[in-house]
C-alpha cells in the first residue's frame, strides 16, 4: 500500500531564507501524524508546499500515490486542509458556506445536501446552521472550518494548528473529532507546538527545527529514546553560566548522572538525564553542598516530548518560541509570502 503522504528531500527558500533544508517523511493510511516545532521551524512551509499552495524548490511529494507537483488538480482532490487562521464570511451562515464549498468542488447538490447535514451533525452544529458565523464563537468557527475542508471525504486532512487560540472546551472538541477521523480511517497530519495535544493524538511524530528534522517516530519511542527521569536545576534563579559549568562539573561523575544540558536560555538551569532513583534528588543536592554551591530549585519527573526536543537542540520548545518571536520580521514575511 501507497504511504498516504510521501515527502522526500523537500526543499523550500524564501530569498535568503531556508525555510525548509531536504525534509523528508512518510505518513501511512489512517494515521495522525504531528510535525511538532516552533514557530519559524518549517511546518507552515512544509504543508503549504504539500498542499499546492507553495511551490517546492526542490524534493518529491505525494498524496495517495499522486505526485503533488506534477498533478496538482488531482492532488487537491485527496487534501482537505484546514490553515491555522479561519477565513469565513461573516455574512454567510454556516450552511450557505458550506453549499458554497461544496460547489467549488462540483459536488451534486443532492449529495452535498447530505454531506452538509452529516457534518452538521457530526461537528455539533446543527443549531447554529441558519446563523450568519459572524455570531459563531471562536470553537464554533473552527469546527465549521473543519468541516468544509472535510466536505468532499478527501483520504488526507492537513491541518495547520487546528486548535491555537482556542478554550479547553473548544480543544478538546476538536481532539475527539480527530479521533473519530483516524477511526473512520482518514489520515490525518497536524502541526502544532502544543506538546500535549502531538502527545494525546499522533500515532507518529516528526519533530522540527530551522527547517530539519530532528527525529520521527511515535511520542513513546521518542521518549524512551533518551530514557532516564528528568531533573530540572536552578543553582540560582539566574545563575552566572560560570557557576552552572561548575556545577556540571560536579554532577558529571555521580554514577546515575547520564546527560547534563545548560538551559542558557532560562536563567543558565541545568537539565539532567538520570538513571530512575529515589535518592536521586538528595544525592545531587549533596553533591552542590560539597562543591559549594546553592540550590534555588530542583524538579524530577519522566520524560516529555519537550526533553526530546531539548536534547536535541540544547533549548525547550518555549525557548525556542520566544527565540523566533525575537527575530521575526512580520513585514518581511508578508513580502516573501506574497511571491
Amino acid at each position: 500500500m501507497a504511504p498516504a503522504i510521501l515527502i522526500e528531500n523537500l526543499q523550500k527558500r524564501y530569498g535568503a531564507i531556508e525555510a525548509v533544508k531536504e525534509v523528508t517523511f512518510e505518513i501511512q493510511p489512517g494515521e495522525i501524524f504531528g510535525l511538532l516545532g516552533p514557530n519559524g521551524a518549517g511546518k507552515t512551509t512544509t504543508i503549504r508546499c504539500l498542499c499546492t499552495l507553495a511551490t517546492p524548490d526542490a524534493g518529491r511529494l505525494e498524496v495517495s500515490g499522486i505526485d503533488v507537483v506534477a498533478d496538482p488538480k488531482a492532488a487537491r482532490q485527496r487534501l482537505g486542509y484546514v490553515a491555522q487562521e479561519v477565513a469565513l464570511d461573516k455574512v454567510l451562515t454556516g450552511r450557505e458556506l458550506l453549499e458554497l464549498q461544496a460547489a467549488l468542488y462540483h459536488i451534486p447538490k443532492p449529495l452535498a445536501r447530505d454531506r452538509i447535514n452529516a457534518m452538521l451533525s457530526l461537528l455539533g452544529l446543527e443549531e447554529w446552521a441558519n446563523t450568519q458565523t459572524g455570531k459563531y464563537s471562536g470553537g464554533m468557527r473552527k469546527r465549521l472550518d473543519l468541516a468544509a475542508g472535510l466536505l468532499h471525504e478527501p483520504d488526507v486532512l492537513v491541518l495547520d494548528e487546528p486548535t491555537v487560540g482556542l478554550d479547553i472546551e473548544s480543544r478538546i472538541a476538536v481532539w475527539s473529532f480527530l479521533r473519530q477521523l483516524r477511526e473512520n480511517g482518514t489520515t490525518v497530519l497536524i502541526t502544532s507546538h502544543y506538546l500535549e495535544e502531538i502527545d494525546a493524538l499522533a500515532n507518529r511524530v516528526a519533530i522540527l527545527d530551522k527547517g530539519k528534522i530532528i527525529d520521527v517516530g511515535s511520542p513513546s519511542e521518542l521518549k524512551d529514546k533518551i530514557g532516564g527521569d528528568r531533573i530540572t536545576l536552578r543553582i540560582r534563579e539566574f545563575s552566572p553560566i560560570e557557576e552552572a559549568q561548575k556545577a556540571k562539573s560536579l554532577l558529571e561523575p555521580l554514577p546515575f548522572v547520564e546527560e547534563i544540558v545548560i538551559n542558557n536560555a532560562q536563567g543558565n538551569s541545568l537539565n539532567l538525564v538520570v538513571k530512575p532513583q529515589s535518592d536521586a534528588l538528595s544525592n545531587i543536592q549533596q553533591a552542590l553542598r560539597d562543591g559549594g554551591l546553592p540550590t534555588f530549585g530542583i524538579a524530577q519527573s519522566r520524560p516529555s516530548l519537550d526533553d526530546v526536543y531539548l536534547t536535541a537542540t540544547g533549548q525547550t520548545l518555549m525557548d525556542a518560541e520566544l527565540a523566533a518571536a525575537g527575530t521575526r520580521d512580520p513585514k518581511k514575511e508578508r513580502k516573501q509570502n506574497m511571491r
